[in-house]
């Protein structure tokens, strides 16, 4: 049975490579903690928040996220795709996610809210209800994707093929259309 934790806040903690490891957390709050160097297994949060947290190069391979946000926060280069699948939650302001990746996850109605998502792979991913507010998506991948009602409205820099990306009633701004256009390489004015 791992160790369980209910409404604590962590503060400036750097965490080791299994430090956190078979763990429980709920509803708690981390702030300014780095989890770069753990290598998550057995861990469990819900509904926790992490703000202006570190979990860049981190491998979070067997980690539940159940009603997760992050502030803030570098993700750089994280591997989401085998995370537990159970009542899998996240949502993300202001983060920078370069380089991460959510391939195959079912992400319906996440919320990116002012973050930098450059090189993401998103691919084959459920994004049906996303909400992609604000965001940087130059070079992020979206090739075999569901993205129906999906909101890229005020996000900027992306390229989806709409031939290989379902994108029923998505919403674009007419601003960035082109993103949706550059395999036809056409000159829009």
């Amino acid at each position: 049975m791992p160790d369980y934790f209910l409404d604590i806040e962590y503060n400036n903690i750097v965490y080791g490579e299994q430090e956190v490891n078979l763990k429980e957390f709920e509803c708690c709050t981390f702030n300014h903690c780095d989890f770069s160097q753990c290598n998550f297994i057995g861990v469990v949060f819900i509904d926790c928040t992490f703000n202006d947290c570190i979990f860049s190069g981190g491998k979070i391979n067997h980690v539940a996220l159940r009603s997760v946000f992050f502030n803030r926060c570098r993700i750089e280069d994280v591997n989401f795709a085998m995370c537990d699948k159970l009542i899998f939650e996240i949502h993300f302001k202001e983060c920078v996610l370069d380089f991460s990746k959510f391939y195959t996850l079912k992400i319906k109605g996440t919320t990116f809210t002012d973050c930098s998502l450059v090189a993401v792979d998103f691919m084959a991913a459920d994004l049906t209800e996303a909400i992609f507010d604000n965001c940087d998506l130059y070079r992020s991948e979206f090739a075999k994707a569901k993205a129906d009602k999906a909101n890229f409205k005020t996000s900027y820099n992306y390229t989806i093929d709409p031939t290989k990306t379902k994108l029923k009633k998505a919403v674009f701004s007419l601003n960035e259309v082109k993103g949706l256009l550059f395999k036809h390489e056409l000159v829009i004015e």
